[in-house]
């Protein structure tokens, strides 16, 4: 549908909003209209969106959380965000650098806690920065037969990463190039639990979910909180089932969360001269690569041109209106989501739509992109 006939339309939608109670009266207005004119642009079943601006929050949801349920999407509405995980690894990995646990230096080959020889390319040895900035040279998935329909994710395992590590499958040297790697994220989060003697899951709640007070953020969510999980739609439309993950999947893409609780990780984001975890807030906001330093450079670009890579932050620099912006993209059995937020200006966004559709998503990190331009002038 065109801007000009959205628009004309919006009036018939406005009782499709869900909204939250907040104070600002323009991110209010800002973040229902940009849904709004986003839902019927897209066509997607189901669409929400929140922000943040100050500390004040806002969040609306239109459609269906599946088709024909007549449910309307809101803050407490369960959701996988596939890729957005890796951002979360990412802040574990600052945790740790924060204490001295590990060194971003640190080799992957120390910090695995498996039993295989890793091979090295060119002298260098595949680092956890190198994990952490898709600077690895692994490929973005481990090749693997599909599992069954109803498990098939059952093939990712610790033996299947184990075996291509051995053989050597790096496609550059680490830290000479940049190509987003699932394999490597997932390896990342391996390293850090081992690093710390804990599983992964369990230290990514002690230093990430817990001290946020992230309640429904989850590697598993329970089947209390079943009803209140989005269905995710294939490119057909056609309902894709929430199957689950393995374990060595955590890191790269395994999370499940809502929009209220994405609100409270944008807040701990932007709350910049607080006092509580800045140490670990400080290295996680810090570009670690620059996009001129790498060669090849490849997968990073969908949801807006990369110009330096964080910890598994995507680095745009201020152009034009638009103020410098952290942000990340994920995907995972018709879920598409996006987040992204401007740390000097205390502008953050959250929206996700339940179909996967290239185009649409490609549309909706544009319109987040430009609503923080807006609410947040350079």
């Amino acid at each position: 549908m065109k801007p000009a006939v959205a628009a004309l339309a919006l009036v018939g939608f406005l009782e499709l909003a869900q909204p939250a109670v907040s104070k600002d009266s323009l991110l209010e207005e800002a973040v229902s209209f940009s849904g709004q004119v986003l839902y019927l642009q897209t066509d997607v079943p189901g669409l929400i969106i929140g922000a943040v601006r100050d500390g004040e929050t806002a969040v609306f949801g239109f459609g269906e959380t599946a088709k024909g349920n007549g449910k309307t999407p809101d803050g407490d509405t369960l959701m996988r965000v596939g890729s957005i995980s890796k951002v979360f690894t990412g802040a574990v990995l600052a945790s740790l650098v924060a204490d001295g646990t590990v060194n971003f230096t640190d080799r992957l080959q120390d910090r695995l806690g498996w039993d295989v020889e890793i091979p090295v390319l060119d002298d260098k040895p595949i680092r956890l920065i190198d994990l952490a900035t898709h600077t690895s040279g692994l490929p973005r998935e481990v090749d693997v037969e599909r599992g069954p329909a109803d498990d098939p994710f059952s093939t990712v395992t610790k033996e299947a990463y184990s075996k291509a590590l051995s053989e050597g499958v790096q496609l550059f040297p680490a830290g000479t190039g940049g190509l987003y790697s699932n394999f490597g994220f997932d390896m990342l989060a391996v390293a850090l639990g081992s690093a710390a003697g804990k599983p992964y899951a369990e230290l990514l709640s002690e230093r990430v979910l817990e001290p946020l007070g992230l309640k429904d953020t989850t590697l598993a969510p329970g089947e209390a909180d079943r009803d209140r999980l989005m269905q995710g739609h294939n490119f057909d439309g056609s309902p894709l089932p929430d199957v689950p993950n393995t374990p060595v999947m955590a890191g790269a893409s395994g999370l499940y969360t809502t929009t209220n609780d994405m609100l409270k990780w944008l807040k701990w984001h932007l709350d910049q001269f607080s006092s509580d975890m800045a140490e670990m807030r400080m290295l996680n906001h810090a570009s670690y690569v620059q996009r001129d330093a790498l060669d090849p450079t490849y997968g990073f670009d969908e949801s807006g041109h990369m110009d330096a890579m964080g910890l598994g932050w995507v680095v745009m620099q201020p152009e034009g209106d638009r103020p410098l912006i952290l942000q990340k993209a994920g995907g995972r059995q018709g879920m598409f989501v996006y987040h992204a937020f401007a740390p000097t200006r205390g502008v953050g966004v959250f929206v996700a739509i339940n179909e996967f559709d290239f185009s649409a998503s490609m549309l909706m990190a544009e319109v987040v992109n430009d609503l923080i331009a807006d609410l947040a002038p350079r």
